[in-house]
């Protein structure tokens, strides 16, 4: 049985128009919502001083690094940070900041006891997660900085 195929008509193009582009607009809208949604503000509110102070932020940079201090930090099962360090004195402070680097932002700042061989663990727990760690250890009129992510 042979069967005949309807014609294809300005009405069923109609449909086909106006159906691709509500998908198109439907998608627009949603990835628009969401991108406004996680966007936390600028990171520098003028960047006109923050250049001004990009030469100070390499010095502080170089002396970092020729301090010859190396920490690694990891989180543990329990949620706290713990720090392990190389070359750094045992009278050192260690505090830092874990900020979430996507979605909602989120800080915890971190204080940390010294443990044994160099191992220092914080007293806060961070939730589950990815986060960006800001590290600080001064010892002295020594200071270091440095960053790392956590997983």
């Amino acid at each position: 049985m042979a069967r005949t195929r309807s014609p294809f008509t300005g009405p069923r193009m109609a449909v086909v128009l106006v159906g691709g582009f509500a998908v198109v607009i439907a998608v627009n809208l949603l990835m628009a919502s969401i991108a406004v949604g996680s966007f936390h503000g600028t990171v520098v509110d003028n960047s006109y001083v923050a250049s001004q102070n990009y030469n100070g932020w390499l010095r502080q940079a170089a002396a970092s690094e020729a301090l010859g201090w190396q920490a690694v930090p990891h989180r543990r099962e329990d949620g706290r940070i713990v720090i392990e360090t190389l070359h750094v004195p045992a009278a050192a402070q260690i505090t830092a900041t874990a900020s979430r680097p996507l979605g909602v932002r989120e800080e915890t700042p971190l204080s940390f006891v010294a443990g044994a061989q160099g191992r220092w663990v914080s007293r806060e727990a961070v939730a589950p997660g990815r986060w960006q760690l800001r590290m600080a250890i001064r010892a002295g009129d020594q200071a270091w900085a440095g960053e790392a992510e956590i997983r």
